[in-house]
């Protein structure tokens, strides 16, 4: 987003919506025929598990991916990407160098809320 630019301004409330989570990604491949998008299969601890489709095969090799512990907006609609179905979104950061995952500072349990 370009610094002139000002994000729109949210309630709490609607903030409050957002059921964020950490997942623990258990696997991940890239998805055939196309140049940006990993599909990861997520261990949400007791929620179970889930598939998202990510676009950060630029950045981001699906085996450098595996094991770790990310944050996911866990309650976003599921949405069909290149007929596989996502079931929620990563949350990372980006700047000109590409992007940053964002990741707990210590080990935490797979399903832990984002508060």
């Amino acid at each position: 987003m370009e610094e002139t630019q000002k994000p729109a301004e949210i309630q709490y409330e609607d903030f409050a919506k957002l059921d964020i989570r950490i997942g623990k990604i258990i696997a991940a491949d890239r998805v055939p025929e196309t140049d940006k998008l990993i599909k990861c299969t997520i261990d949400f601890g007791e929620a179970g598990e889930r598939t998202i489709v990510s676009g950060i095969a630029a950045w981001k090799s699906p085996e450098e991916l595996v094991g770790k512990s990310l944050p996911y907006i866990f309650n976003l609609a599921p949405r069909m990407l290149k007929g596989i179905e996502s079931q929620g979104m990563l949350l990372a950061a980006s700047d000109e160098s590409g992007v940053v995952l964002l990741q707990p500072d210590r080990d935490i349990s797979p399903g832990a809320r984002i508060k």
